[in-house]
């Protein structure tokens, strides 16, 4: 491949050669994403300009990973920097590069047992939480929330998995099947901003918990290695990518609103 440098050839060349070079490419991505609807915001556009049809696999950012190592996609975008990062170190992608960004919120019923309510301090907040035995309804799945959930668990010092079947509920799920059963139970939940705006099914829950530069939630996207994956369409994947990345891409992903709301921000370089 091409290394890091990312270009807009790629684009220019589907375009160029018209309808016969039209394609299908497979993204593995997050229930988070898929959720907000970003998807349906943001594919119509591309398949509209090259005739590439996108389909997306929308699991656990831990599953996505292992699903794009196992060579069962072209494109990665999930929400676990370390684990991209790592995942392109040890060969199973190309290159990556950030995307967009939005934050993680606490939520929690109006009755608010732990008495959270108003706190900017994550660490804290999950201090009093496990301290009250309040329930707190985790995916538990390796997801990116999942593992953001836990790097913040152990920031504040503390091991809720010694907790689990007590205060501390894990659910194997997605993000809004988790949210539905910690709501079902009364419980505190941690959630992406986009998951939560998006959510219809809210009862009497709000956000408790936001504001703290801890709950910062980037999300990257990886050409997945056409070396290790002779499958991968590499040249519809990388036009992919590039729309993405440039100002046209992140221009759709900005304009993505609900209730009136941003759900996420484009933090992109512009392909060179």
């Amino acid at each position: 491949m091409r290394g890091p440098v990312l270009r807009l050839a790629a684009i220019s060349f589907l375009l160029a050669t018209g309808p016969a070079l039209s394609d299908s490419i497979l993204v593995q991505s997050t229930t988070s994403t898929a959720n907000s609807g970003l998807y349906d915001h943001l594919l119509p556009s591309f398949q509209d300009l090259t005739g590439i049809q996108v389909n997306v696999v929308a699991v656990g950012t831990g599953q996505a990973i292992r699903n794009a190592g196992n060579c069962d996609g072209d494109v990665l975008l999930v929400h676990a920097k370390q684990a991209e990062e790592a995942f392109v170190a040890e060969g199973g992608g190309v290159f990556r590069s950030d995307l967009m960004y939005n934050d993680f919120v606490i939520v929690g019923p109006e009755s608010d047992p732990a008495g959270v309510l108003g706190q900017t301090d994550v660490a804290g907040a999950l201090a009093d939480i496990a301290r009250s035995g309040a329930i707190f309804a985790s995916r538990g799945d390796e997801s990116g929330t999942h593992k953001k959930e836990m790097s913040l668990w152990a920031a504040a010092g503390l091991n809720p998995v010694d907790a689990s079947g007590t205060w501390y509920r894990e659910t194997g799920s997605g993000m809004g099947a988790t949210l539905n059963t910690g709501i079902g139970m009364g419980a505190y939940v941690l959630v992406d901003r986009a998951t939560w705006i998006s959510f219809g099914n809210k009862l009497d829950y709000r956000i408790m918990v936001e504001g703290d530069p801890d709950l910062f939630n980037q999300y990257g996207v990886i050409l997945v290695n056409p070396a290790v994956c002779p499958n991968v369409k590499a040249d519809a994947a990388q036009a992919f990518i590039n729309w993405l990345l440039s100002e046209a891409g992140q221009s759709r992903i900005a304009s993505f609103t609900v209730s009136g709301q941003q759900l996420f921000t484009p933090n992109a370089k512009a392909p060179e």
